[in-house]
């Protein structure tokens, strides 16, 4: 599989992540035969966050890795902190103190000693900085945290936390499909009048590529903020018959085709799989090995709807 260069030190990871959040009602040997899967395909990146069936997916993904140690030196683990979830209401909370629970709750669930990669979830409005820089000095020190990053992000805010963070913000995960495409959309419609020229996250695309930051790419297949899969999906014909031609000259499926879509941009991302259907991640995986044209490219990027000027 196509390998991705992370951070300053070009730490080598898969080009596709196995997303965690949806494996909690899954059993012990379901997980561990997703994770054979993934490695199988050449996947070893996993994401999870602590929030993520309130720490049950995290916990399952434990007891597999303590059952089989031989794993934990094959992947490389990710996990995310920061939102609270109340009682019937979420917040956001950078504060070190809960930083500081969360992670080490993490450590605990994953039975593992350390995190390869911590981000931030979400931006926290009342995020004080100095606080956060303490949390990673403490965090990398102890050797629980290798690498850290950001989620949801954009570059002032990225800028405001490297003024006393001195770990390097690697990794930005940010929503980016075929039918969630902002952020390549403002730099195609410069000087525009029309929508898709609004610049609605501070131009994070160009920020990333500029301070060599990876973005992780969530939800390929969905179209909205979880409105649903756009592929197969009948609102959607001009584009799926688009990417059913191109799969079919390639021969692979049309999950492929989508995460060959996001890989195709020059700014080196990883996709995040949320899928745990074995043959969809052996399928999914193969996009990783096309380079789709450039005209292929623009003929996906306009089958969604979307115009150039």
């Amino acid at each position: 599989m196509k390998q991705i260069a992370i951070g300053p030190e070009k730490n080598q990871a898969s080009a596709v992540v196995q997303g965690c959040m949806r494996i909690s009602d899954m059993s012990e040997d379901a997980v561990e035969k997703m994770i054979e899967t993934d490695l199988e395909n050449g996947v070893s990146f996993f994401d999870h966050a602590d929030i993520y069936s309130d720490g049950a997916c995290e916990a399952l993904f434990g007891r597999v890795l303590a059952k089989r140690p031989d794993l934990r030196d094959k992947i490389t683990l990710q996990t995310k902190c920061g939102i609270v979830h109340g009682d019937g209401y979420s917040y956001y909370d950078f504060s070190k103190e809960h930083l500081l629970e969360t992670v080490n709750a993490s450590l605990k669930r994953l039975q593992t000693d350390h995190i390869d990669y911590l981000l931030l979830h979400r931006p926290d409005a009342l995020m004080e900085p100095e606080e956060v820089a303490e949390v990673f000095d403490e965090l990398h020190t102890s050797g629980k945290v290798l690498h850290f990053g950001v989620s949801n992000q954009n570059p002032v805010q990225m800028e405001l936390l490297k003024q006393t963070v001195q770990q390097p913000l690697e990794v930005n995960q940010l929503q980016f499909s075929v039918m969630f495409t902002g952020m390549v959309d403002a730099g195609i419609n410069v000087n525009m009048t029309v929508d898709g020229a609004n610049v609605r996250d501070g131009g994070i695309l160009d920020y990333c590529r500029l301070h060599g930051v990876t973005i992780q790419a969530w939800s390929p297949f969905q179209y909205g903020f979880f409105e649903g899969v756009f592929l197969d999906n009948p609102k959607f014909p001009v584009l799926n018959k688009k990417i059913d031609e191109i799969a079919a000259k390639y021969d692979v499926t049309n999950n492929a085709i989508a995460v060959a879509w996001i890989l195709r941009h020059p700014a080196e991302m990883q996709v995040i799989l949320g899928s745990t259907n074995l043959r969809r991640i052996a399928a999914s995986a193969k996009g990783a090995d096309i380079t789709l044209t450039r005209q292929e490219w623009y003929e996906i990027y306009l089958a969604a709807g979307n115009k150039l000027p």
